[in-house]
């Protein structure tokens, strides 16, 4: 199902419990550093994904390499890389069984996101967790 009003948006985040960030960066000034701690302050278990940073610790979390790395069942995968790494992300999040894929502000594949749909994974597309929390709280959805 794609998920594009308020309310279904709100419904995900008080949803979801552990969250997968994928393409976490050690940079603070990135925008996946910066959603990682956002979400962690907002009350999520975040596992953040990068290979090249694979056993290293960002903001407490141990990041691991891929999805199949991850032992403990995931509600969403957020996705900060490019539209072109869609596809392959999409079949780890299948695989693992992850029931929610969210991909960050710009990133698009419009035939990844077809799979996902068409497997039954709820997806938000082209939108920021940490952008969309803060409107959602205003309107009081959160």
């Amino acid at each position: 199902m794609l998920i594009e009003t308020d309310e279904g948006l709100a419904k995900l985040l008080k949803a979801v419990r552990h969250v997968a960030l994928v393409g976490a960066s050690h940079k603070p000034e990135r925008p996946s550093y910066q959603v990682l701690e956002f979400l962690l302050k907002k009350g999520y278990r975040v596992t953040p994904v990068n290979p090249g940073l694979a056993g290293q610790t960002l903001l407490g979390q141990t990041v691991v390499g891929s999805l199949s790395d991850i032992d403990d069942p995931v509600d969403l995968v957020d996705v900060f890389r490019e539209g072109s790494a869609l596809p392959g992300l999409v079949d780890e999040a299948i695989a693992i069984g992850a029931p929610s894929l969210w991909t960050q502000l710009n990133v698009r594949h419009l035939v990844a996101e077809k799979k996902a749909l068409d497997q039954g994974l709820s997806i938000v597309i082209d939108k920021c967790p940490a952008r969309e929390w803060p409107r959602l709280e205003a309107c009081g959805l959160l």
